[in-house]
């Protein structure tokens, strides 16, 4: 028998990835699946970017590169950071890496000991507490509620600490809410972390551009909080950059350095084109990105009326992001072609099966009343989508 390594024991799969999965084996056997589970963009990289890869290819940046990034990708961070967020960094706190998950990696596993207490509210991406498990340290769930927009309140931040917190992690916009803090939200949320400035912040904000309600905000704009916070971001959801792996953080100097260090061993730099493309990205015209945010706005108006006249279903308006996450409850205890709905685990599965479209269970994000549906898909495919999910939840008897 093959002896693997005991940290695999800890961690799970994403059901995020396990549903991708699922829905393309049925379509290999020839089923029609609507996917409303994954999270990306369904339209292309804007032309200017992919120009701007095509004259890196042509100029010769095709070789190893910094483990850190190009010092002047590195500065186009810091420019983007100025401009967007009124943030000032140096390139030396800048780290750039395959992707935003890669970076929210680096910074666990250089701030995190076995033992030490994390706090996460829920609901969360799924990655935050496979990776403090990884690193053996005990996550400290706060469930948020639907009544207060899926936000943890600061009340519930205070009774969540205790001498053993090392690190805080959230996502603004959130995925898998769509939940958006407010500066006023933040402010509150900073106060507490300003009595206890043992505490490290991950503030994930990947989906920056995808904001329907006004400004992001940044809680690293808050006293001295940017000395201890973690901003993670990247190109694949404001720039339809998924497939090209880059993410970035800025960070305090000395964690900068510690990501450096462990990126170092794990995989170097990212890929050498990606990074003058994302030049050209973070500091090129945002006119691309505000259209496609349009076109989210409205397939967001869509689908939240579409959920919304679906008896039993408790949803909320998204304020950011490409999710629903609507509680589903009350479909649980009922039954249809043979199957039993117990939980949100089983839901998806139906759906899946007997409506042909896929959605994430909320069990995934440490919500089971709940699922995640995705509309960064075409309005035809979200009228698809909608009309099985109606059908296949009024037959629940």
């Amino acid at each position: 028998m093959t002896q693997l390594a005991e940290r695999l024991s800890r961690i799970s799969e994403p059901e995020t990835i396990k549903m991708a999965k699922l829905s393309r084996e049925l379509k290999a056997q020839g089923i029609d699946i609507v996917d409303l589970s994954i999270g990306e963009p369904d339209f292309d990289t804007p032309a200017h970017i992919k120009d701007a890869a095509k004259k890196a290819i042509d100029e010769g940046y095709t070789h190893y590169t910094p483990v850190a990034g190009y010092a002047d990708l590195r500065q186009a961070v810091t420019h983007k950071l100025k401009r967007d967020n009124n943030l000032d960094y140096t390139p030396e706190q800048i780290i750039v890496s395959t992707g935003a998950k890669q970076s929210i990696a680096n910074a666990v596993l250089s701030i995190v000991d076995p033992g030490d207490e994390v706090i996460i509210p829920t609901p969360y991406w799924v990655t935050y507490s496979e990776l403090v498990k990884l690193c053996q340290g005990e996550i400290v769930f706060v469930p948020c509620s639907i009544r207060n927009k899926y936000k943890i309140t600061p009340a519930q931040l205070e009774a969540a600490i205790t001498p053993k917190t090392r690190l805080f992690m959230f996502s603004s916009p959130c995925n898998p809410t769509g939940a958006v803090y407010s500066k006023a939200e933040l402010e509150a949320l900073a106060a507490v972390f300003m009595k206890h400035p043992e505490i490290y912040i991950i503030a994930d904000e990947i989906y920056e551009y995808i904001n329907y309600v006004g400004k992001h905000e940044s809680i690293a704009q808050f006293g001295d909080l940017k000395e201890r916070t973690i901003i993670i971001n990247g190109l694949s959801k404001g720039f339809a950059m998924t497939g090209w792996r880059l993410g970035y953080l800025a960070a305090p100097a000395a964690v900068a350095k510690a990501a450096d260090k462990i990126q170092s061993q794990f995989t170097s730099a990212t890929c050498s084109i990606t990074q003058r493309a994302a030049i050209t990205a973070l500091t090129g015209e945002l006119a691309p990105t505000m259209a496609m945010v349009d076109e989210f706005r409205k397939r967001r108006s869509f689908i939240y009326k579409a959920l919304s006249d679906i008896p039993g279903l408790q949803v909320i308006e998204p304020e950011g992001a490409f999710y629903m996450f609507p509680d589903v409850s009350a479909f649980f205890g009922r039954s249809a072609d043979g199957m039993t709905v117990n939980n949100a685990d089983d839901l998806c599965s139906y759906l899946l099966h007997k409506a042909h479209v896929t959605m994430v269970t909320g069990s995934a994000f440490q919500q089971d009343n709940c699922i995640r549906i995705s509309y960064a898909n075409s309005m035809e495919k979200l009228e698809e989508g909608m009309k099985r999910m109606r059908k296949g939840l009024e037959a629940l008897q």
